[in-house]
């Protein structure tokens, strides 16, 4: 991306339906693609309960680093694009899916414009976030705050590192 600027942005992933590390794997590839991003570090995946009302499986989470030129919005929409192509279906708020992906921070901004919040309203509230970033960004301070700190105020009861490492989504 020579004459551009590159910007730091994290991106949270998930899903609990098919094959959720093949379609974790599958975004990052996508997004690893585009000409104006560059997947940077990927932590570990993780097994997470499901939260909420709606009984489903269990999810599969990582957390992303990337180095992009895009603007936030448009990261965000090339976030929703890779989320089309492999497939997913918004049914019920916190359901099921095949795939998640969230921007979670784009540098040091705040923002909040109708459809994209950054940083991500909830991921200060969500282990499953919070683990993986502290793997690959430990010296993030969202909201201000360590990682260690946040987590102290979070529940991790129930995640558990599945595959340990960040090589995993190039050889899917």
């Amino acid at each position: 991306m020579p004459g551009l600027i590159e910007a730091n942005a994290y991106l949270g992933l998930g899903g609990n339906l098919g094959d959720p590390r093949a379609a974790m794997a599958a975004a990052l590839r996508i997004i690893d693609a585009h000409a104006r991003c560059r997947v940077a570090a990927v932590s570990s995946i993780y097994r997470t309960p499901p939260w909420g009302d709606v009984v489903q499986p269990d999810f599969l989470n990582c957390v992303a680093g990337i180095r992009t030129t895009l603007p936030p919005k448009d990261l965000l929409d090339l976030c929703l694009a890779t989320e089309n192509v492999l497939k997913r279906v918004r049914k019920e708020p916190g359901g099921p899916r095949v795939i998640d992906v969230d921007v979670l921070t784009y540098e040091a901004l705040t923002l909040k414009e109708p459809g994209l919040e950054i940083p991500h309203p909830r991921m200060t509230l969500r282990a499953f976030v919070l683990l993986p970033l502290r793997e690959i960004a430990p010296g993030l301070m969202p909201g201000g705050r360590t990682l260690d700190a946040l987590l102290r105020d979070v529940d991790r009861e129930g995640i558990s590192v599945v595959e340990p490492g960040d090589g995993w989504w190039r050889a899917a």
